[in-house]
């Protein structure tokens, strides 16, 4: 599960990559549950016909999906990811899935935890994509209302399965499932963007190995 990743930094490059816009203040960069962090989804006012209105819009939100019900924000710590498998039955985000509140998150790189040198003992991976091309990550958003009046957008990344994925099945403790997030090919982020939630699924695939790297304290360069 991936609980910290790297933003975007270069602002040329996000727009060149994700056709969108990012705010001036383009939040945390190196990211951990509960930071505000852009993500992009498909501009509210998208369908109305007005040729001045982007198809994509960049919004800030906390990274951890916080539900319409939730009273209290210290639940990002355990919602940052959405497994496929719950996703649409888990009361935190069956609404966002059922209402395909779908988004992208932008990312250069995700850490995950290598226990291959110590078993008891992590050191972090950094993986991203082999052509160093930003990654742009499947998720959820939803709009939460605080206590005080404000309005707090959260999201959330996808996950799935990895237990045969020649580069993901590396991570995390031995004995638990490997996971990883949903990295969306360039091609399909409109697609993803407007999908409905029936289509959502369809979505939810390994990206390739040979098109990713990871780097960590056990073996510089990639671990393929």
């Amino acid at each position: 599960m991936c609980s910290h990743y790297e933003g975007v930094r270069n602002r040329e490059r996000f727009l060149k990559h994700f056709r969108a816009e990012p705010p001036a203040d383009m939040g945390k960069l190196d990211v951990w549950p509960g930071y505000e962090a852009c993500f992009i989804r498909r501009h509210e006012h998208a369908d109305v016909g007005d040729d001045a209105v982007p198809e994509r819009e960049v919004m800030l939100g906390r990274y951890g999906l916080i539900a319409p019900w939730v009273k209290e924000l210290k639940v990002v710590r355990n919602t940052y990811n959405a497994r496929i498998e719950t996703v649409a039955t888990k009361p935190t985000f069956r609404s966002a899935w059922h209402k395909a509140q779908h988004c992208i998150v932008p990312a250069d790189a995700f850490y995950e935890p290598d226990y291959r040198l110590n078993p008891t003992r992590s050191v972090p991976a950094k993986i991203g994509r082999a052509d160093e091309s930003p990654m742009g990550i499947a998720g959820l958003w939803e709009s939460w209302i605080a206590p005080d009046g404000r309005k707090i957008l959260s999201i959330t990344m996808l996950t799935i399965n990895a237990d045969d994925h020649p580069l993901m099945k590396n991570f995390h403790k031995p004995s638990d499932e490997k996971r990883m997030v949903v990295i969306l090919p360039e091609e399909k982020y409109e697609a993803w963007l407007s999908a409905s939630a029936e289509e959502s699924l369809d979505f939810c695939m390994p990206y390739p190995a040979e098109k990713m790297v990871a780097t960590s304290d056990v073996s510089p360069g990639s671990l393929l």
